[in-house]
């Protein structure tokens, strides 16, 4: 499908992902992860700012408490007040070695969701990687579903009764029945034709359908909840990693991207590689779902 794809900002970064809007803020949120840095943009001032955080910043959530964000670090979750850079550790992880976290999402119940995926300093990633989910108790739990190298894809249906996730090195994207208790892993769609891709980031529409951000081949695509392609949207960059719908009445597709892993001659070719698009797809998102559990509450325990 050809739509225009502007450059909404340019950020440069070197691993750009997690972007979420914030309905209340009106703002754009997302991590350059290899810079261990925190991003915001409103649309509305033009205006841009950071945050630099103590380790990697993989993901993170909004809360329904306001200015606060629930991150998950590489090696631990914890809450962060926006006005105050206040950092308020929640748990270390206790993951496998040379693991961090990556991927994550809120439920439509008000839980955090991520993945870890495997990064050896050396060698092949291995099926090491888990999903967990913080529940608004802040009680941690390993959610059963299978290892993976990358976790990455995590999304919720609009009634929060499917999660979509994925392997990225494995190119399909899987769904399950998603409560209190899981059900059975089953293919949503198969990626046969990313020969050098990857499905990366997702986010889901008003309508149910699924947009997947596809890693080495310049697109994003939306599958109907059926797993049926819908649309293929070309972006001027190799490397899109997540999309997320914002802007006013959620019509504005935003996608983060990434030049790490390019050479220099690579990245001169790839100019826009790290910033951070927006297109406007004929259809609306959702409010992004917040973390219920409050942080004064995490600090009392």
């Amino acid at each position: 499908m050809s739509v225009d794809v502007r450059v909404a900002v340019h950020a440069g970064s070197r691993l750009g992902e997690g972007v979420l809007w914030c309905d209340r803020a009106q703002a754009l949120y997302w991590t350059d992860i290899q810079a261990c840095m925190l991003w915001r943009y409103v649309p509305s001032a033009g205006a841009v700012r950071s945050w630099p955080m103590p380790e990697r910043l993989a993901s993170f959530c909004l809360c329904e408490a306001d200015g606060w964000l629930l991150l998950a670090l590489e090696s631990r979750l914890a809450f962060f007040h926006l006005d105050t850079a206040q950092l308020r550790e929640l748990h270390r992880l206790d993951i496998a070695p040379e693991t961090r976290a990556n991927d994550g999402a809120c439920d439509r119940q008000g839980r955090f969701v991520f993945g870890t995926m495997h990064e050896p300093p050396h060698g092949s990633k291995r099926l090491l990687g888990e999903f967990l989910r913080l529940n608004a108790d802040f009680s941690l739990e390993r959610l059963p579903l299978p290892s993976v190298a990358i976790a990455n894809s995590i999304a919720f249906s609009p009634d929060g009764g499917t999660m979509y996730f994925c392997d990225s090195l494995r190119k399909s994207i899987q769904r399950c029945d998603y409560g209190e208790r899981l059900g059975a892993p089953s293919t949503f769609v198969e990626l046969s034709d990313l020969d050098d891709g990857e499905p990366d980031g997702s986010t889901v529409d008003a309508r149910g359908g699924l947009w997947n951000a596809q890693w080495g081949a310049s697109r994003v695509v939306r599958y109907h909840a059926d797993g049926r392609e819908d649309r293929r949207i070309t972006v001027p960059t190799a490397q899109p990693t997540r999309p997320a719908f914002g802007g006013h009445g959620l019509s504005t597709l935003y996608v983060t991207s990434a030049y790490d892993g390019m050479d220099d001659a690579t990245r001169s070719t790839d100019r826009h590689a790290g910033d951070v698009f927006a297109l406007e797809p004929g259809m609306a998102g959702l409010p992004e779902p917040r973390f219920a559990g409050h942080p004064d509450a995490a600090a009392r325990r």
